[in-house]
């Protein structure tokens, strides 16, 4: 008996489904959503906070179901790129703070 796999087991996932949920009613088409996601990151939003703005403010669950597309490469067509990778960008802050 192993008792060290059964804990930190509860956590939620994700669909396995490519497209949109079927409960999903958006007002806004795909364009419509990448152009937004333009809009935020011109702004100076992260990929994460623009994700987080999209949840709770538009009702988008996730970008990459309902466009086709992760963010990153929505931000990569229109050519709105990051200096650095955000992952990237939070250890550095995380490393300077030590």
């Amino acid at each position: 008996m192993n008792k060290k796999r059964d804990k930190g087991q509860s956590h939620s996932t994700r669909p396995a489904r490519a497209g949109p949920p079927r409960w999903l009613k958006l007002d806004m088409s795909p364009s419509d959503i990448e152009l937004l996601v333009v809009e935020l990151a011109k702004k100076g939003y992260t990929p994460s906070m623009i994700g987080i703005i999209l949840r709770d403010q538009y009702g988008v669950p996730l970008v990459k179901q309902v466009t086709g597309k992760k963010l990153t490469q929505i931000l990569e067509k229109y050519n709105v790129k990051l200096p650095v990778p955000e992952d990237l960008l939070f250890l550095m802050k995380k490393a300077v703070n030590l």
